[in-house]
């Protein structure tokens, strides 16, 4: 029986070729480029067809296993004047309308070029131990959530104070040195409740409530301590005795005020920055600030007029210079027998005025 690609001729005609297809009984021949349909008995084979032979399966290779490009880590976009250390811890309420109910959420600002290992923490003045709520490292010039506060939750009884600690570095190239510094200080959290004591900041859209932990370089109070000392101070209630408040009054048998003993001449720290002192500024004028500020400067001075020897801080800020040369003035007019010189820069900045009553 022919097949395709069989070389026939004609059984009872003449002509012949290679036969192109099979239709049925019908195969279709290939004359000269024309196709002539015969019927299959009438066409004799005269050179079969070559068998082909099976085609050789081409091996696909398999596609080249390419690495993952990894990017380069980009440095840090560093900003001009970034080298100075400025650091802010904030407080945020969650919804600020709803101080009662809402929760709040603690935020640590790295105004700098450096990065910075820092541990977080909180304790309770009334006991137990320090509670770590974040530890990690902040990057340059980064905001960065610290703690998340729900509402209405145990977490603000356990926060009488707060503690920062951090080392400030830069992980490539060459930067100056900056002390591995611990800030530690007292958090009045009845404040969180206070609309007022919320205010507007650089950093944030919505008021807060703002530290500055590091000011130009300038920590807000470095604490280097042996900690398990300070705790048996405090179990033992001797803490007081440790650190002669500004708002101390110490009575006489007769109910008449004592000058402080002089065994507790350590520096005196007395903030007068206005929101330290009221609750509230509704209604007030400058003029008024000033004056409430001047009389809680008139009350401690003469709280310690008899105190000789002793060292006392005034802060005031740096702002622009009318409560200090205010400050100045009534030293001049009603205490002359004091020494007056600006506070340490490296404790206080520029913002503060030490006076040493003679």
């Amino acid at each position: 029986m022919a097949q395709v690609g069989d070389i026939v001729r004609y059984l009872d005609s003449v002509g012949g070729g290679t036969i192109v297809r099979i239709d049925g009984q019908m195969a279709y021949v290939d004359e000269d480029g024309f196709e002539t349909p015969v019927l299959l008995k009438q066409c004799v084979v005269v050179t079969p067809a070559q068998p082909q032979a099976p085609k050789k399966l081409v091996e696909t290779p398999a596609p080249a296993v390419v690495a993952p490009v990894v990017p380069r880590m980009q440095q840090p976009h560093e900003t001009p004047g970034g080298d100075t250390l400025n650091i802010v811890l904030a407080y945020e309420a969650d919804e600020p309308k709803h101080l009662n109910t809402t929760g709040f959420t603690a935020y640590l600002v790295n105004d700098s070029n450096y990065s910075l290992l820092l541990v977080y923490m909180t304790r309770c003045d009334q006991g137990g131990g320090w509670v770590t709520r974040f530890s990690g490292i902040i990057e340059p010039n980064m905001q960065e959530p610290l703690q998340t506060i729900e509402p209405r939750s145990a977490d603000l009884t356990r926060m009488d104070r707060v503690c920062i600690q951090y080392v400030a570095y830069k992980p490539d190239g060459e930067f100056r040195l900056k002390s591995p510094v611990a800030v530690e200080f007292p958090l009045d959290t009845t404040k969180f409740f206070k609309t007022h004591c919320f205010h507007d900041s650089i950093y944030f859209d919505t008021p807060v409530i703002q530290f500055d932990i590091v000011k130009n370089d300038v920590p807000r109070r470095a604490v280097f301590v042996d900690s398990s000392r300070l705790e048996e101070a405090m179990l033992s209630g001797k803490k007081a005795k440790a650190k002669v408040s500004d708002r101390q009054v110490v009575k006489g048998k007769d109910g008449s005020v004592q000058p402080p003993h002089q065994a507790t001449k350590t520096i005196v720290e007395v903030d007068l920055h206005i929101h330290q002192l009221l609750d509230s500024l509704t209604g007030l004028t400058n003029a008024d600030m000033l004056k409430a500020q001047l009389d809680e400067f008139n009350r401690v001075m003469k709280h310690y007029s008899k105190a000789k020897g002793q060292k006392i801080v005034f802060i005031h800020g740096k702002g622009e210079g009318v409560l200090r040369q205010a400050l100045l003035k009534e030293l001049k007019l009603k205490y002359k027998q004091c020494d007056v010189q600006d506070a340490s820069f490296r404790e206080y900045g520029f913002g503060a005025t030490q006076v040493t009553i003679r």
